[in-house]
């Protein structure tokens, strides 16, 4: 299985590893000709969402990772790109791919040195690692959103459809089962 990994900027490289680790052939988007070609899932990293929601409108790439993701790729999104699939931002008037039917805050948990790690319940997974680092939460979810995890009552991980979406860094740390998850959407 191919899986294409957004990198333009933002936590890409530990995306990479994780799922290299796992068994996966990785590509990085980077440019146009990058999201032309035939891959089997997308990982949207986290990082800062305003520069990429940038960066991906300035190289041409918006218009077709929007149709893949509407097609039904598998996605796993981490930080900020929850925020680039969130359907609606309530603290920013911008929208990227909004795919996803939630409501996201931007930085919810504060500045840089708010940032802290915990361990949560995720989906059936007991006991997973959250690394979160200016991290958004999600204030609401639509219809058929499942929700995977709250951190201190606030929803902090979601799966819709196609789409499996969380606050935090999984990418970071040592546990694979989110990655493993995200594979398994593949098959």
């Amino acid at each position: 299985m191919k899986i294409a990994v957004l990198a333009v900027q933002g936590a890409f490289i530990e995306h990479e590893k994780m799922l290299a680790s796992l068994g996966a052939e990785v590509i990085e988007l980077r440019k146009k000709k990058d999201v032309l070609q035939e891959f089997d899932g997308l990982v949207l990293p986290g990082g800062e969402s305003t520069v990429q929601g940038k960066l991906i409108r300035e190289l041409d790439m918006f218009d077709i990772l929007k149709k893949k993701i509407e097609d039904g790729i598998p996605v796993l999104a981490t930080c900020a790109g929850l925020i680039l699939l969130a359907e609606k931002i309530s603290n920013d008037t911008r929208k990227h791919f909004a795919t996803l039917p939630v409501t996201v805050m931007r930085n919810a948990y504060g500045r840089q040195l708010e940032s802290f790690y915990t361990e949560g319940d995720f989906g059936k997974l007991k006991n997973v690692p959250m690394e979160f680092i200016r991290a958004p939460y999600i204030e609401s979810v639509g219809e058929d959103v499942e929700i995977l995890s709250k951190v201190d009552d606030n929803i902090v991980a979601v799966k819709y459809n196609n789409q499996l979406a969380m606050s935090f860094h999984p990418e970071l740390l040592s546990d694979t089962r989110i990655h493993e998850e995200f594979l398994g959407m593949l098959i």
